[in-house]
C-alpha cells in the first residue's frame, strides 16, 4: 500500500508526468517480467491478467453501485 504522501504526490502530477513514470517503470522491470522458461513467463502473465480482470470488475461494480444511488 502506498503512503498518503506518495498518493498525494501522484495526485498532483499531470497525466504526462504519470505516464512518464509508468514508462520508466516498464523500462526498468520488463526484463525481469520476461525472464525464465516459457511456461513460467506464461503463468506470470496469466496471473497478471487475472489480477487485472479482478480490478476491472471491482471498478465496474463500484461505478454501477454509484449510478444506482
Amino acid at each position: 500500500m502506498l503512503s498518503k504522501e506518495t498518493l498525494e504526490r501522484y495526485r498532483r502530477m499531470t497525466p504526462g508526468q504519470r505516464l512518464k513514470l509508468s514508462l520508466q517503470a516498464i523500462d526498468e522491470n520488463e526484463s525481469a517480467l520476461l525472464y525464465g522458461r516459457k511456461d513460467v513467463v506464461d503463468r506470470r502473465f496469466q496471473l497478471l491478467d487475472r489480477e487485472n480482470q479482478f480490478r476491472v470488475r471491482n471498478i465496474l461494480q463500484g461505478l454501477s453501485e454509484e449510478k444506482s444511488k
